[in-house]
């Protein structure tokens, strides 16, 4: 393929670093909800947008989503939840990232939230592991929107073409893409890995 010369690499957490659990974790036993429409559901949602942009309290997101997903289950359960729903780095998260540090700058840009960014498993490594880091409820930004993305680009003070960024979700790769970033969509570590050697940027 023919590649930009990449100057940087922007990583999404969930999903393509950080491993995250079954829906069943969050729903409980509740069937009604396919993992399809979840995350349909959860990406359109005004409720989980306000938390993950800094503006509504875990209180009222656990209230409020309860709500939306149509779920019997107490709020405070939910939030038991949620908050153990990421369950650490995948195998070869590590390894991947800190061999690609030696090639180019390197970034986590996240819709995330102070729960999880703080308290999740391997909290620590993660925040050691990126000087970069670009969170949506710090920033009062998410993804897709485009000034988030924009954020990342000026901050970085480079052309936009020159930052890669991989997400495991379509519609942020897209979201990327509209601004001119490279973007592609990366499930797991191998799949990053193998865009990654693409781009020319691992062996």
């Amino acid at each position: 393929m023919t590649t930009p010369l990449i100057k940087a690499v922007i990583f999404d957490m969930g999903g393509v670093l950080v491993e995250l659990g079954p829906l069943t974790e969050i729903l409980g036993n509740d069937a009604s909800l396919g993992e399809e429409e979840f995350w349909g559901r959860w990406l359109a949602s005004p409720t989980v947008r306000a938390f993950e942009m800094g503006t509504c309290s875990v209180e009222i997101f656990g209230e409020r989503l309860v709500a939306e997903l149509g779920i019997a289950m107490d709020p405070g359960e939910l939030i038991e939840r949620f908050a153990t729903w990421p369950k650490g780095l995948m195998d070869g998260a590590i390894a991947m990232v800190n061999e690609l540090a030696q090639v180019v700058e390197l970034g986590v840009l996240s819709n995330t939230n102070q729960l999880h960014w703080e308290r999740q498993v391997d909290a620590e490594v993660m925040r050691s592991l990126f000087t970069k880091q670009y969170l949506s409820y710090q920033l009062g930004l998410a993804k897709p929107d485009a000034d988030i993305f924009e954020h990342v680009v000026n901050d970085l003070g480079c052309d936009a073409n020159t930052v890669l960024f991989l997400d495991d979700n379509q519609i942020n790769v897209d979201g990327a893409r509209a601004v001119g970033m490279s973007a592609e969509l990366t499930k797991g570590v191998a799949e990053a890995r193998s865009a990654l050697v693409d781009y020319g940027l691992l062996s």
